[in-house]
């Protein structure tokens, strides 16, 4: 078995993570728990990722 589908699902998720925090940085039309029609897909993109990468950690230990 080998690393590679776990460590290209983190790096998935970390770069999700990147690009949503780029855009709340430089975006003037996202506030905090509402994201503008370019920041929502970043955002839900993200919440996927994490919860697939989560979903593996625990799968993971058992």
């Amino acid at each position: 078995m080998t690393n590679r589908p776990a460590g290209d699902l983190y790096r998935r998720y970390m770069a999700a993570f990147d690009a949503a925090q780029r855009h709340v940085r430089t975006c003037e039309a996202c506030q905090p728990g509402q994201a503008c029609t370019t920041g929502a897909p970043l955002d839900e993109r993200l919440t996927r990722l994490q919860a697939a990468w989560i979903e593996h950690l625990g799968t993971r230990r058992s």
